[in-house]
């Protein structure tokens, strides 16, 4: 029983280090700025969510607050106020071990109009489908934003929050690292060629031709993550 306690230990520790990494490289790459954003990490039968209020360059591995799925926590600190979406995203995903959370521009600025991105561009297949989801308008941190949220995940690894930002699944955090990082990109690609016109959106058949492709591409190991390994072998930093 010790060994496994060591072992379980040791699991966490290297999850919270790469979580401090993972909130640095958000930072450092604009996506997130100041105390905005989170970072959730599945850690066995519970779950390490990143604390209320704190910078990413104020943050430690120690800082990490952990909980339960009852929404308890299990050792000191003030869990992220969105630590509900967390818990709920990684109890219905089991496929899915990490949750990221920013207010990237972007994403932010499509957020604000409520519009979810079509199939303007093959890699919307990043987020699992032909289109990423924008919910309705939910105060932070409310049961009824992390239940919006949780829709709009159907069958994706990526949404927009309405007025907000956007949330990216990962099976791990490399990956969830690298969705957020590709959809952000292609929020800008969207705004950008809106402001030429309408972009030509790809179709349904067009767009399962894509997904086909992705399948067994790179380190993944379901269909739904495998877009995500192409967005990391297209030059996407992990942490």
């Amino acid at each position: 029983m010790a060994l496994v306690h060591a072992d379980s230990s040791q699991a966490a520790s290297a999850l919270r280090l790469a979580m401090l990494a993972a909130a640095r490289t958000l930072s450092a790459q604009g996506l997130n700025r100041g105390a905005t954003g989170n970072i959730g990490v599945r850690c066995g039968a519970s779950f390490l969510v990143t604390p209320s209020g704190v910078p990413a360059e104020d943050l430690t591995p120690e800082s990490m607050v952990a909980m339960d799925f009852s929404g308890a926590t299990l050792g000191p600190g003030k869990p992220s106020s969105e630590w509900r979406f967390h818990r709920d995203i990684l109890a219905a995903r089991p496929e899915m071990g990490a949750v990221v959370h920013t207010h990237s521009r972007f994403a932010t600025v499509l957020a604000c109009l409520q519009r979810e991105l079509p199939a303007f561009h093959y890699m919307i297949a990043v987020a699992g489908g032909d289109s990423i989801r924008c919910t309705p308008y939910a105060i932070f941190g409310s049961q009824e934003l992390s239940s919006l949220a949780l829709q709009a995940l159907q069958n994706r690894k990526a949404c927009l929050l309405g007025n907000h930002g956007m949330i990216a699944l990962g099976v791990d955090l490399a990956d969830a690292l690298a969705v957020a990082v590709e959809v952000e990109s292609l929020c800008e690609q969207y705004w950008a060629a809106l402001q030429l016109g309408q972009p030509n959106i790809l179709s349904a058949s067009q767009m399962q031709a894509v997904l086909e492709k992705f399948k067994g591409y790179g380190r993944a190991q379901d269909p739904q993550s495998e877009p995500a390994a192409l967005a990391s072998h297209q030059g996407v930093t992990k942490a």
